[in-house]
């Protein structure tokens, strides 16, 4: 029987590892045990490249990356790493070389850009009584609150941190368009998914969160990948 490689995933802003709760039990339903969710410090790019990084090394054997959100930027940068054999985009970021996640937003402005708040800190907030609306209105109002008050907001700066050398030129890719997005434009998907020369590019009516509204569909994206790459 073929080997899939072990799953690696990838946050990204106002948001931690748990973000990806129901899309873990989803694969773990359908007989994936090597799965794992880093935890970023969101304090920089390079940062997080090198906490995902150090994950990436642990692992004996093939590793498949999926980034959502700003995790897109993330594994854009580190997916050069030998053992790492493909990539997948939940309604991410996949900049090109020179590109940060802050500039490809700039292109299109997305919805909820207005309820992006900096704090005297250097740290960028969703405001809270926002976030449902900005970030998963597709969600029940609870969930989102409880996402809203539990986010983690990155170093503001980060946004701006740009790509050296993306991955997905040299590393087979797999893109999730979310047609609803109000964090991430989705003619700016359209644009990154389609420069990507993807294996496979879906759209999902959804909003940002897919991957917390639609664990299904983003499971089965994420399951064809790791069959495609599996040996």
């Amino acid at each position: 029987m073929n080997k899939k490689p072990t799953i690696i995933l990838v946050h990204g802003f106002w948001g931690g590892a748990a973000h990806w709760s129901k899309v873990i039990t989803d694969l773990s339903h359908r007989g994936y045990e090597a799965l794992r969710a880093v935890e970023l410090p969101l304090t920089s790019l390079a940062d997080d490249v090198e906490r995902t990084r150090k994950m990436i090394t642990q692992v004996q054997g093939d590793v498949l990356l999926v980034g959502h959100s700003y995790g897109g930027a993330v594994i854009t940068e580190v997916g050069n790493q030998p053992n790492v054999v493909g990539l997948v985009y939940i309604a991410a970021f996949a900049p090109d070389a020179g590109e940060s996640p802050g500039g490809i937003t700039q292109q299109h402005l997305p919805v909820g850009a207005p309820n992006l708040e900096p704090d005297s800190d250097g740290y960028l907030w969703v405001k809270a009584d926002k976030y449902h609306e900005s970030f998963c209105q597709d969600l029940t109002n609870d969930e989102g609150l409880v996402m809203g008050i539990t986010q983690k907001a990155p170093v503001a700066s980060t946004f701006g941190d740009t790509i050296s050398n993306p991955a997905w030129k040299n590393k087979p890719s797999w893109y999730q368009i979310s047609t609803e997005d109000r964090m991430i434009h989705p003619e700016n998907q359209a644009m990154m998914s389609s420069r990507l020369n993807a294996q496979k590019v879906i759209s999902l009516d959804a909003s940002h969160a897919s991957l917390a509204s639609q664990p299904k569909a983003v499971a089965d994206l994420i399951d064809e990948a790791a069959s495609f790459l599996a040996r």
